[in-house]
């Protein structure tokens, strides 16, 4: 991350496209309330949207879910670099200050900050042998 914030996304990542909208998510894993951004890219913030906005607007889940969301998301765009800008309030909210981690999962990716990933990483790896039963 350089001094304004800015995170380089790669270009794999951005289907060939220079300048893409990206929803920004405060992520939430166990008890860390904002451990990381979700970031997604076009088609996964769509199948999101159409998600929640299916949900029944009497459901008190799905209105806590909306407002959540509401309240933790934003939208950015990327420059003609490729990079994307992280608010300061979401990038304070995650811990990163200098240097992020991006992780790529298949429809979207992570930025993490590196010490948080480390703990999440010994996490996955303990989870991982019942994880793969779902596939």
């Amino acid at each position: 991350m350089d001094e304004k914030r800015r995170v380089q996304i790669p270009s794999n990542w951005r289907k060939g496209q220079n300048e893409v909208e990206f929803m920004l998510v405060l992520w939430p894993n166990g008890s860390q309330e904002d451990a990381c951004l979700m970031v997604l890219p076009p088609a996964a913030a769509e199948k999101l949207r159409e998600r929640i906005t299916s949900m029944p607007f009497g459901d008190s889940q799905a209105e806590a879910l909306r407002r959540f969301l509401g309240r933790k998301s934003q939208m950015v765009n990327s420059d003609k670099s490729g990079r994307i800008t992280v608010p300061e309030h979401m990038a304070r909210a995650v811990g990163i200050e200098k240097k992020a981690v991006l992780v790529g999962m298949f429809d979207r990716f992570q930025i993490w900050n590196p010490d948080k990933l480390k703990a999440i990483t010994q996490s996955d790896a303990a989870l991982a042998p019942q994880a793969f039963k779902l596939i």
